[in-house]
């Protein structure tokens, strides 16, 4: 079995959780297994943990799986080629020499990519994009994060930055984003946005019951859950505040769709991963109500997504793969030349 064909470690290293499975050389995850990141500890202890929870996949595939190489979708900027993650503020690291030390603990080959770009290239790879040529990828939770495909790969961009698409400026007077500008999609539609939104409406005078379901789960954050249940209500604020977020959602890939004219848009992260069509019908309804050309509609599928939380764990070994598969062909054309 060639090394680009055998299996592959696949990594999701959140802020909150770390996720971690094997990877067939068909995209089936076996042996998923996840534990807590727990950042504020520093970045040593957060790659000993991560380390650990390689090895115990690892050692569930036994003696006659062997690994070929283990790679992580880590959630901010990160230098592809040196290895490093340059910042990711959900972690409080910046400039972590991630794939090193990880390759020092595993002795494994470690490769390394933006955790959402890696998820839609999961999509891509082997799930609703699977065949196309051009997809948008549009990943919302805390915040909003996004990958293009373009002729079928993964769009880097000139700097290897490409696909920071929840910074599209959508209202220029409407709330600040994080990033310092303001309207950004992120926003207006995250779900951080929806809970400083939905708070506003309860003290304007909406009837809810989300706070009170917030502070039943035992802790002050909205999830995806609470927002099923209150929509499931028809929880008055819920419902106007959640259909705000899908509008501008839809006006956002409105713009996506007239710009890039992709086969297929497809949201993920943990809302799309709840509600499904429940969330994404709105925000096609609104897309298709503003796009240009009105012509061959079921030619641009808005969906949501089919491989849910392994999507990145998906996404990071196919483009270890691809990484692998390029080296392996430069080693060859080096050496027959």
């Amino acid at each position: 079995m060639s090394e680009q064909r055998g299996t592959i470690i696949g990594v999701d290293l959140g802020g909150t959780k770390m996720l971690v499975g094997a990877v067939d050389g068909q995209g089936k995850v076996e042996h998923v297994m996840r534990d807590l990141t727990h950042a504020e500890e520093g970045a040593e202890a957060v790659i000993d943990r991560l380390a650990a929870l390689c090895r115990r996949v690892r050692e569930a595939l036994g003696p006659g799986r062997p690994v070929a190489a283990v790679s992580v979708g880590v959630p901010g900027g990160v230098d592809i080629v040196a290895g490093v993650v340059d910042k990711a503020p959900n972690l409080g690291w910046v400039d972590v020499p991630l794939a090193a030390e990880l390759e020092k603990r595993l002795g494994a080959r470690v490769f390394l990519d933006n955790d959402v770009r890696v998820a839609v290239l999961g999509e891509h790879a082997h799930g609703v994009g699977r065949g196309t040529k051009t997809m948008v990828g549009v990943w919302v939770g805390t915040g909003i994060g996004g990958g293009v495909i373009i002729d079928g790969k993964l769009h880097q961009g000139a700097r290897g930055v490409a696909g920071e698409i929840g910074h599209s400026m959508v209202d220029p007077r409407g709330p600040k984003c994080k990033c310092g500008n303001r309207g950004c999609i992120e926003a207006l539609a995250s779900r951080t946005s929806i809970e400083r939104d939905l708070r506003v409406a309860i003290a304007d005078g909406l009837k809810s019951s989300a706070l009170k379901r917030i502070k039943k789960k035992g802790r002050e954050q909205l999830t995806s859950g609470i927002i099923d249940r209150l929509l499931s209500d028809e929880d008055p604020a819920m419902m106007k505040v959640f259909a705000r977020a899908q509008g501008a959602l839809g006006r956002f890939t409105a713009n996506l769709i007239n710009t890039l004219d992709p086969e297929v848009v497809v949201f993920g992260g943990g809302i799309a991963e709840r509600l499904g069509e429940r969330f994404v019908a709105p925000i096609r309804e609104v897309a298709h109500a503003h796009l240009l050309s009105k012509r061959d509609l079921d030619r641009v599928r808005v969906v949501a997504t089919q491989l849910g939380e392994v999507a990145p764990i998906v996404g990071a070994a196919h483009l270890a793969r691809e990484r692998l598969a390029r080296a392996g062909a430069t080693t060859a054309t080096t050496t027959s030349g």
